[in-house]
């Protein structure tokens, strides 16, 4: 690795990064999986492990590269285990039309129906009479909750 020199004073970049050999690699991530498969994955953090498998190995990890290592492997162990949850995809795919068409009538029926809306295009949330409504609308970049009494022409 080479460094460039902007002033006398650079920085040596390649110092501060310590490049891991494969061996210390596979130490790390067999000790990381390891630790995740034994712990409860509901109150463990990134840090803990980090911190359990630098005890475990004896070695410091903390620096910026083998963070980035450790995270990488915590990450790819969640997938896996994620990937493992989650239903066959040859069984999700069989009926997404029909299951798409019942969830929609699901959410029908518990906001009770269609929304209705006055002539004005505002969202009628509850008829208090047959002249008094509740209605939203949006006023100025705000949203506006009215109560109005309405009155019928030539009557």
């Amino acid at each position: 690795k080479i460094a460039c020199f902007s002033t006398l004073s650079g920085s040596l970049d390649f110092l501060s990064q310590e490049i891991m050999e494969p061996k210390i690699q596979q130490k790390i991530e067999e000790a990381v999986v390891e630790i995740l498969k034994s712990s409860n994955m509901d109150e463990t953090t990134e840090y803990k492990v980090r911190k359990m498998a630098s005890d475990r190995l004896e070695l410091d990890l903390s620096q910026p590269d083998r963070k980035r290592f450790v995270r990488q492997v915590v990450e790819a162990y969640l997938k896996d285990q994620q990937s493992k949850a989650e239903p066959e995809p040859e069984q999700a795919e069989e009926e997404p039309e029909e299951e798409e068409e019942e969830e929609e009538e699901e959410r029908k029926r518990k906001r009770g129906g269609t929304k209705e809306y006055d002539d004005d295009g505002d969202l009628i949330i509850c008829k208090l009479s047959d002249r008094r409504r509740v209605t939203i609308q949006d006023f100025r970049g705000k949203t506006l909750v009215s109560m109005r009494e309405y009155y019928r022409r030539d009557g």
